[in-house]
Formats: structure tokens, sequence, C-alpha cells
């Protein structure tokens, strides 16, 4: 382990003093310190998959002369919104376990070396070779997933000799990529080498297209407030003119429009002074021995979402549903006759702030996984479960609406995985509410003003997240704000911003919980992304912080993600147990609040990230742990809130605990 940390900072001093010598010292900019942070942090994360480091490797001239090589789709027609692509490889002379084929988009795009971006990764950490390719592929996959590749199975005579026998054989193979409106074209190249040594076979002869690339997209709606009576639809198009949603017996309004472009996304990641560099490291790295480092002044960096990973993300059309009833059922469609429209769906309002009842489920840290067995640049194993279990919940009408507390797509920069994470949640955010909290991995990144200043979001800083999730927040990138919702009051944060004694946001969560009328709303939920408890560590600032609001306003629950498991504790304040629960008759942990002493706290993180295991040792205020991927079922009535863990795989309820008020 040594070695390896050894030989980053040995290699990152070299590059930084090659890039000294190549990027023009124009701009007096200083490292911030989050960098170095970045960098110690990062360097087992990169590595997750060959995959992911793909554009970090050195472009080899593939030596194969074969001309029989080709790469074709079986049915060259145009793509629809949603479908399975079978593409064929054949001509190959001796098939190979390195033999790969990637999805690119725009097919325009280079997928030649591109030498001067190695300093582009000095951010996330990785510090391997040069990049590959100027544009990341949408996905990728092994030519050897068909099984009969590296036998030869299906054979090909290409010649012949002068007596009719077969002189060259070669083999062939079909590999299926899931393929969703994403509105650009699309080419497959071929390649060999694998992930590590990749070099380019070939390629297709012509670009896919999509028959429709304005069709009417990812329809998802969110609550506005907490009277129940409107709702927003949010969807993508291709086209920029406004469209309508038409809902109810008739009703119908016309969408605003947003979209972003690559200038929008942050590059603030900075090359300053080398041995100001140095001495951040050392504080990682203080037992091992350094090279000396020359000074120089260094430029600004792009991110991968203003490089390699952007992809334009078309049109985001947002309209507001009004005139409807709380706890009702409505159908709705939305397109125009220029680019279509939506099949018709049925969704049901959330009950209004102060009714009796409210059936929610809540999880954070989803993103999504393929469909079809593919690489991707970021892949969460668990959301495929996950998404199919909530579904069955929400097409059995049991549920009202839906919390997902921050880590939302993991696009990271990535911007197309924006697109595959909107068609996975389709089902659920189509029928119900799907509010959100903004976290780490849509906010953060290196001098953007985000409060955690890692590269987490690649560069998105918010701005993919809050154009296709438009909260009731206060104003751009304020992402932070309360909605009502049966008996219980929500406030949601954002861990991402600035928190602390007379920030915005902090004199923003005094006034709204101190204002919860208890007789309308007797719960109060607390929720945001980065926990104040965990067994595997979490800010103590923050806990020092912000933990007095909580009990100053007596809040019930508070619900966190980040940490990729679930915990519950006992009724805790300032690491310390104030409350115990007791069984009920069905032996279920029941919290009596009606004599408050401090929240409930509950991490929900386990809906797509791989898991966190825990340690043997619990700390006195940890009751439960568990890691296994599911999510959180709640039914809130005046008296009692009551809340499940489901794991998504066995439907099994693994948790279960009740908070009453009597």
């Amino acid at each position: 382990m040594e070695q390896r940390l050894t030989h980053h900072v040995y290699k990152l001093s070299f590059i930084l003093f090659i890039l000294c010598l190549t990027i023009p010292s124009s701009s007096s900019f200083e490292l911030q310190p989050s960098t170095a942070d970045s960098v110690y942090h990062h360097l087992n994360y990169t590595a997750i998959s060959d995959f992911r480091v793909l554009n970090r490797r050195t472009l080899i001239q593939c030596p194969d002369p074969n001309p029989y090589l080709r790469i074709n789709v079986t049915d060259n027609a145009d793509l629809s919104d949603d479908q399975f692509v079978t593409v064929n490889v054949s001509g190959v002379l001796v098939p190979s376990d390195s033999d790969w084929v990637a999805m690119i988009s725009p097919s325009y795009s280079n997928v030649t070396t591109c030498l001067e971006s190695e300093a582009y990764y000095i951010q996330t950490g990785d510090t391997s070779t040069l990049p590959l390719l100027c544009h990341y592929p949408v996905k990728a996959k092994y030519v050897s997933s068909d099984p009969d590749y590296i036998s030869c199975k299906n054979k090909e005579c290409q010649k012949y000799d002068n007596n009719g026998d077969c002189e060259v054989t070669t083999c062939s193979a079909s590999v299926s990529f899931h393929v969703v409106n994403i509105r650009t074209d699309i080419e497959f190249v071929f390649f060999t080498g694998g992930f590590s040594t990749p070099c380019i076979l070939t390629r297709t002869d012509a670009p896919l297209k999509f028959s429709n690339p304005n069709s009417p997209l990812y329809g998802h709606l969110s609550s506005i407030d907490s009277t129940a009576t409107s709702m927003r639809l949010t969807w993508v198009s291709g086209e920029k003119e406004p469209q309508q949603v038409q809902y109810g017996d008739g009703k119908s309004q016309t969408s605003e429009v947003a979209t972003f472009s690559a200038d929008d996304m942050c590059s603030e990641f900075r090359l300053g002074t080398l041995s100001y560099e140095l001495n951040l490291f050392k504080q990682y790295f203080r037992h091992f021995s350094l090279a000396p480092i020359p000074k120089c002044i260094g430029s600004v960096v792009e991110s991968p979402a203003k490089d390699f990973g952007w992809h334009d993300p078309g049109y985001i059309h947002t309209a507001v549903m009004s005139g409807l009833q709380p706890s009702t059922s409505f159908k709705y469609r939305y397109g125009s006759d220029a680019v279509g429209w939506s099949e018709e769906i049925e969704f049901r309002t959330p009950p209004a702030g102060g009714s009796d009842e409210v059936k929610f489920l809540v999880f954070g840290d989803m993103g999504k996984a393929p469909l079809d067995s593919s690489a991707e640049h970021y892949i969460q194993p668990g959301s495929i479960s996950v998404i199919k279990a909530m579904t069955e919940e929400v097409e059995s009408g049991n549920v009202d609406s839906i919390f997902h507390i921050g880590d939302i797509s993991y696009a990271t920069g990535f911007l197309v995985e924006w697109d595959f994470f909107l068609h996975l949640i389709t089902p659920l955010a189509s029928q119900v509410t799907y509010m959100t909290a903004i976290g780490n991995h849509e906010r953060d990144y290196v001098d953007s003003g985000s409060w955690y200043p890692g590269p987490d979001s690649g560069g998105e800083c918010g701005v993919p997240y809050e154009t296709y999730f438009p909260m009731p927040t206060p104003a751009k990138d304020k992402p932070w704000y309360s909605i009502e919702q049966g008996s219980v009051h929500f406030t949601v944060i954002s861990t991402e911003h600035d928190w602390t004694q007379q920030s915005e946001q902090y004199e923003w969560m005094k006034t709204d919980m101190a204002s919860v009328d208890r007789s309308k709303t007797p719960w109060l939920i607390f929720t945001g992304h980065r926990p104040m408890y965990s067994s595997l560590g979490a800010d103590d600032q923050f806990l020092e912080v912000v933990e007095p609001l909580l009990l100053d306003n007596k809040v019930d629950l508070v619900l966190f993600g980040h940490v990729h498991n679930y915990e519950r504790t006992c009724s805790v304040y300032n690491s310390e147990c104030l409350a115990m629960p007791t069984k009920d008759g069905n032996g279920i942990d029941t919290y009596d609040n009606s004599n408050y002493t401090a929240p409930v706290q509950a991490i929900v993180g386990m809906a797509g990230f791989s898991l966190d295991k825990f340690s043997d040792d619990a700390p006195s205020w940890s009751l439960k742990r568990i890691s296994e991927f599911g999510y959180v079922r709640a039914d809130a009535t005046k008296d009692e809130l009551k809340l499940e863990f489901v794991n998504s795989d066995s439907k099994d309820v693994e948790d279960s605990f009740i908070i009453t008020k009597k």
C-alpha cells in the first residue's frame, strides 16, 4: 500500500512539473487545500473498474491489418425511444477475451488520443497514463459476453484455395446494448486490448439516428407547496419550443423551457505553487520521502462535465398542473402535435398538509445500473432491484410520495447518464410526487462555493440537478425547502451548502422549524444528505452546529443518506442516548415522544450504491445496522409514525420502529 501511494505522489509531482512547462501561466491561481484532499480521497475510488479509468489510457495503434473485419447493427432502422440493439462483429481472425465494443455518442466524437488532457484527471486522483478518448463512451461490452465467440462456433470462410477448400476462416459474435433516446446519433466502435491497453480495430460505417430525437420523455412529478392542489411536471425533449401538459377534464398548461451548456459547468480545479501543494500532501503522506518539486504557477483545468463527459441535455420542460384536489387520481399526457405525445399516465396527488395520514418512501444514494450488463462510467448495482420493488409499491396504490435524499443519478460529470437515470425512475416518478435533496455528487466541486469542496459532482455543481428536479426552493443554488404532507412537516436541507451559524441556510432552518404548527402537522422530520451519526464516521462540526436546532424544535425523526447502509439510533443527543425504545405487543421498537427527549436518527443510504459494511464495534447510540439494498416505507398518522426498512431483493421487512404521541 505504501509503495503504491508513494508511486502516486512521485508521479503527480512529475505531471505537475510537466504542466509548469506546458500550461501557460497567465493566471496566478493558488491550489485549494481541498485539491490535495481530493487526490488522497479518490486514490481508490477512481479504480472501481477498468472502464471507469478508460480515458486515462494511452491509445495503442492496432497492428491488425485484417481486411475481413466488420461491425454492424442487425437492424439499421432508426432507433426508438427505448430498445435493445444487437451489434454484430464479424471477420475476426483470432477471437480474444480483450475484444470489446463501445457505444459512442455523439457519433462524431473524437476517439483518438487527447495528449493535452492528462491534467484533467489530477482532480480525480488518477495519475495513470495519457487519456484515450476525447469523449467518454456511453457504455461498453466485452465481445466474449457472447458465449460462442472465443470458441469460434460461428465460423465463416473468407477465402478458398484452388481446390475449393477454405483457406481463411473467421469468427463472429453478437452483443446487445440497451439504448434510450439521448437525442444524438450513436456509433459502435470495435476495440481490442481490453480497457487497460485499448486500440481501435474498426467502427460502424454510418451513425444510428433516433427516429424522433425531439420526443417528450422521462416525465416526473414534484410538489410545489403543501396544498397538494398543484403539481409540477418536468420532462425532456430535443425540441426547444414550448410544449404542453394536458390533464384532468380538458385542462392544459404550456411548458417553460430550460437547458444548460458546457459553459455552465464548473471548471475551477487550479494548479498552483507546487511547493504549497506538496505541503498539503504531507498531511496525508507524512512518512514518505518525497522528491523535490519546482515552483510554478498553473492554470484552470477543465472538469469532466466540461470536457470528455459533456453530452447535450436537450431541453427540459416544466409545467404546473393546477386546480387539482389532494389525494385524488388524475390522468395526463405531455408533448405537442409537432413532436408527439407521451402515453396517458395516471397519477395521484399527495394528501394536503394537515390531513390525517401520509404514506411515503424514503431513501438516498440510488443512482442507476444498466439493463444490458454493459459497463458504464458509474454503476450503482442495487438500484435495479430497489426501483423494481418500489414500483410494485407505487402500483399497489399505497404510496403518496417519494423522498430521494441526495446522490441522485451519480452522473458526476458524465451528462448522458442523467438520461438513463430519468428513464429508470419514470415508472415511479410519473405516478407520485418525487421530492429530492441535493447530495455531494450533485453539487460539490473545488472552489465552486460548495461547503465540502471535493470534486464529487465532476464539475456539475448542481446545475443539471436543479434543472431536472426543480424543488420549491428560495432561489437558484439555494436547494433547501420545506413541505407538508398529511401529518408531517418535512424540513429538507442542503448539507453541501453553508449550514454554519449566521449562514443564510442556518437562519432559514431555524425559522422554518420554529414556525411549524404542531397541532396541524404533529410530526417534524428533518432530512438532508450527509449524516450527523454514523458508525462509519460523520462531520463533527455539522453535528455541533445543527443538532441543537433539532432539540430546540423537538424534531421527531432525522433521515440522512451518504453512508451506504441502514442504521438507526436511540433518541440521541450529543452522542448519548437520552431515551431508549420499548417493545410493543408485536416486538417492534417504539419511541414515546409524548415525553420528548431527543430525535431518532436513521441513515437510509442503501438504495443502490455498493454497500458499506459495518465494523464489529457499534457505538452505544446505534441500535440497528443493516448492510443490504432497500428502502424505507413510512406511514404517518396524527398519533403514530411507523417506518420499515424493506430489503428490495427479498421484500422482507428487516427493521421496524414506531414513534408515538399520545
